[in-house]
């Protein structure tokens, strides 16, 4: 199960769980996400990344999460257009306390537009 949190719910997000270690997160790009360039802006990116591997860790099915983050970094590639941005978001370590995680965002023509990696704490 995924985390249930209304800020999902705004941003419209649709979750599919690849394997044990890997989601990805679509995000339908609404015009109320858009910067005055006319591209997603930098910070729905980061949000969709950090909302992707916050959700790779799965939880207890209570639909709570079981991670906070504790660092993100997001690299913005290129300029994000098109229909939806998916994530995809892995583990690469996890540990006693703290998850390592990375994430590649895609626009829809499979176009890589950003990557990011954070720290998770597991609660």
């Amino acid at each position: 199960m995924f985390i249930k949190q209304p800020f999902d719910e705004f941003m419209a997000l649709q979750y599919e769980r690849i394997t044990e270690n890997q989601v990805h997160i679509y995000l339908p790009v609404k015009p109320l996400f858009l910067n005055s360039l006319g591209v997603v802006h930098g910070g729905i990116i980061s949000s969709l990344a950090d909302v992707a591997m916050c959700n790779v860790p799965e939880g207890d099915g209570s639909g709570v999460q079981t991670v906070v983050t504790v660092d993100l970094k997001v690299s913005f590639l290129r300029a994000a257009i098109g229909e939806y941005l998916v994530a995809h978001a892995t583990t690469v370590k996890e540990g006693k306390n703290l998850v390592h995680a990375e994430c590649q965002i895609f626009n829809d023509q499979q176009v890589l537009v950003a990557k990011a990696s954070a720290i998770l704490f597991a609660k």
